[in-house]
């Protein structure tokens, strides 16, 4: 296998909502919040007219990009023996995922992501992670693992207890590990964490700019570019209308973005990037190469609704 993704197995519910709804129920606008009390979640969705249900998951979107590409691909990620649970793996299966994991009736239901829509076209995350956020190192295929070129992480995942545990033990099982920081809530919430990971365990790292300023409190992109060169790794962040930039020591890599496209949303503008950054990386693109395949990727899902390519 090719890449082995390994994330938050959640559906994504996807809605329009106006200005005032983000307001008013005290929501950071672009940002995702984590509701850990399921009658909040379903009292948030009650009043809200459904666009799109389907499956979701950030590195799960990327491993669907890859795919789609014609890349040989796995999955990991936990759901419950539900209704949604079984969405979930046909979803992925449809797709031509090899989904590596075994389901069974949880305690929790399968993870849920609403993500509300505003005018503007940005998106705004409330995540009810349900059995999801539960996932431990036996739920972890070390065979999977050491069989792929790339596992592939997400931020979103890492939490203290368990989740850290599945983490390290597929990391150290791998050849290669990137990961995406996912959100600066993620972020914020595990610095010090983060920091220990992309200094010292992993290979790839992908970031928007906001995330990696706040990692390492940087005052400006200077910092950034320094920060990437010291490391030694290949960092690769998105700069929305600035394009994409990747660091790999002194070997620094821009590209701009596509200009006059009919935005619909932003949801799936991060992972289908890393979809085509890492697909052009498999194939030994160079690094230009891979930004341009990631930009592209990315322009396509933001003129559609949802993160999978239709």
């Amino acid at each position: 296998m090719k890449i082995l993704g390994i994330g938050n197995a959640i559906v994504d519910v996807i809605c329009k909502v106006d200005e005032k709804f983000i307001i008013q129920n005290n929501l950071s606008k672009g940002n995702m919040k984590l509701i850990f009390d399921e009658n909040e979640f379903k009292k948030l969705i009650s009043n809200l007219k459904i666009e799109k249900t389907i499956s979701g998951g950030s590195v799960a979107n990327s491993i669907v990009g890859l795919a789609q590409l014609g890349n040989e691909t796995g999955f990991i990620g936990k759901v419950s023996d539900d209704d949604l649970g079984n969405k979930y793996e046909i979803g992925l299966k449809n797709e031509k995922v090899d989904y590596i994991y075994s389901k069974k009736k949880e305690a929790l239901p399968t993870g849920t992501c609403l993500i509300l829509i505003t005018p503007d076209s940005e998106r705004t995350m409330c995540t009810f992670l349900g059995i999801a956020g539960r996932i431990s190192e036996k739920d972890i295929n070390i065979g999977a693992i050491k069989k792929s070129k790339i596992i592939f992480l997400e931020g979103y995942l890492w939490d203290e207890g368990e989740p850290k545990k599945a983490f390290d033990k597929a990391i150290e099982n791998s050849n290669q590990v990137a990961m995406s920081l996912s959100d600066k809530f993620c972020v914020d919430r595990h610095k010090t964490g983060f920091y220990d990971l992309v200094k010292n365990k992993l290979d790839i790292i992908f970031a928007n700019e906001e995330e990696i300023k706040s990692l390492i409190n940087a005052k400006n992109f200077d910092d950034v570019i320094n920060f990437g060169k010291q490391i030694k790794k290949l960092l690769v962040i998105t700069r929305g209308e600035k394009g994409a930039i990747s660091i790999n020591g002194d070997i620094i890599s821009e590209v701009g973005v596509k200009k006059n496209l009919n935005i619909l949303d932003l949801t799936g503008a991060g992972d289908l990037f890393a979809s085509g950054y890492l697909h052009g990386y498999l194939n030994d693109f160079s690094q230009k190469k891979c930004l341009e395949k990631g930009t592209e990727m990315s322009s396509k899902i933001i003129q559609q609704i949802g993160a999978r390519l239709i």
